[in-house]
């Protein structure tokens, strides 16, 4: 990812622009084809002399199309006729945020593929699911895994829709309006390029566009960052059901020998933070001063290479991460029977309705046995109900016992795999 927002893939993307104008003007018959020949045998750049031009002309398409006639000669009088610096800068852009949303979407298979394994291995992992951080009822892990499974492949839908919102390009010269190249050059020379015509630029390609490509890049790693958020919750001393691998000769505290810290999942969360502040960044660069200004330039030259690195870099980081997911069904196991089984009491209330009790008295009747059990060293909230009279006078001990099997629970879950082909 890095190499394609390099300083010399920018300038072969210019490159390609300029080629494929000249490719146009020559079909059209405004410039001479063996020009346009001459030039494409010529043609070439050195980003090391660009620089040294730009800082005596303070102006990089200049410096560049000076550079690249120094290598081309006399047919070089027939690059970037008619064209403003925009032309090439925005279409050049697309073709890189283009090539970069192709990786990103590469890597995206790779992390849907390692969610969609564990999701498959886990499918009867039975786990307690939580609310506000509190036991609720039994799920199962490969249960969580599907909700992450889904919510990639919408990312997925999401970002080949937005590919054909940033594959565009512009060539209609200074403010947009066509004044010295005609549209069909740019119909000619976006089709050569794999881009299609913006519908009604200015001098400059629209930011919104640009906007909303990182907008779907910062949801992105916002998805990355709520997954490495539950690692790291379930990864805790008192929870530990799953655990970031810990390879052989990692060490996790420089004091403390025993320590093994969620780590990656840590940087996964801190790298969203900046991600979602480019997205934040980029909408201040839609309202531009009237059909152009460049305040929205220097902005771009960092917010649209770290996005792409680092949402990047986050996708390969969470598919090694689940993929190598250490995972343990005893401790989960351990974690939903705390305090007897109280993460039942939905269950028993219900079959006291079920049985003619009034909702609120059965409400009273359940709580009031959760409460005895709860946050107690020896508490039993099976204990409880089994002595209880008003429970023992509707229910027999079968369906008592009933009540605490997760499977009544987890009987649908077979829905959600069916409707995401696991």
């Amino acid at each position: 990812m890095g190499a394609l927002w390099t300083e010399t893939y920018k300038f072969k993307t210019w490159l390609e622009v300029e080629l494929a104008v000249c490719d146009a003007q020559a079909e059209l018959g405004y410039i001479p084809a063996s020009a346009v020949e001459e030039i494409k045998a010529k043609a070439n750049f050195d980003p090391k002399r660009i620089l040294e031009i730009e800082a005596e002309v303070r102006h990089d398409v200049i410096a560049f199309l000076t550079n690249v006639n120094e290598y081309v000669g006399e047919a070089g009088r027939y690059i970037h006729l008619g064209l403003t610096s925009s032309d090439v800068l925005d279409t050049a852009l697309a073709l890189q945020m283009v090539a970069s949303l192709d990786l990103l979407l590469s890597e995206l298979e790779t992390a849907i593929a390692a969610i969609r394994y564990q999701a498959q291995q886990h499918r009867d992992t039975v786990q307690i699911g939580r609310s506000h951080g509190i036991h609720a009822e039994p799920i199962t892990f490969g249960f969580k895994l599907a909700g992450w499974l889904a919510e990639m492949l919408r990312h997925r839908d999401r970002l080949v829709r937005v590919r054909s919102s940033i594959a565009v390009g512009k060539i209609s010269g200074a403010v947009g309006t066509y004044a010295n190249i005609e549209p069909r050059i740019e119909e000619i020379a976006c089709q050569k390029l794999g881009l299609e015509p913006d519908t009604a630029s200015t001098q400059v390609i629209s930011r919104d566009r640009h906007a909303e490509f990182l907008q779907h890049l910062a949801l992105l790693a916002a998805s990355i960052e709520r997954f490495a958020v539950e690692i790291r919750n379930l990864q805790r001393s008192d929870v530990l059901e799953v655990e970031e691998y810990f390879s052989k000769g990692q060490k996790g505290s420089s004091a403390m020998p025993h320590k093994r810290n969620p780590i990656r999942s840590e940087r996964l969360t801190g790298m969203a933070r900046i991600v979602r502040g480019h997205a934040g960044t980029a909408l201040e660069n839609v309202a531009l001063w009237h059909e152009r200004d460049i305040s929205h330039s220097s902005v771009e030259r960092v917010i649209l290479p770290d996005a792409c690195i680092l949402t990047h870099f986050m996708l390969r980081e969470i598919s090694e991460l689940v993929k190598n997911l250490q995972v343990y069904p005893e401790n989960m196991k351990r974690n939903m029977n705390v305090y007897g089984g109280v993460i039942f009491s939905q269950r028993v209330m219900l079959a006291l309705v079920e049985k003619g009790m009034n909702r609120e008295a059965a409400y009273k009747v359940v709580q009031s046995c959760a409460h005895q059990a709860w946050n107690q060293p020896d508490g039993d909230f099976h204990g409880a109900i089994v002595k209880d009279a008003a429970v023992t006078e509707k229910l027999s001990p079968q369906e008592i016992e009933d009540c605490f099997d997760p499977k009544y629970q987890l009987r649908h879950l077979d829905t959600v795999y069916q409707r995401l082909n696991i």
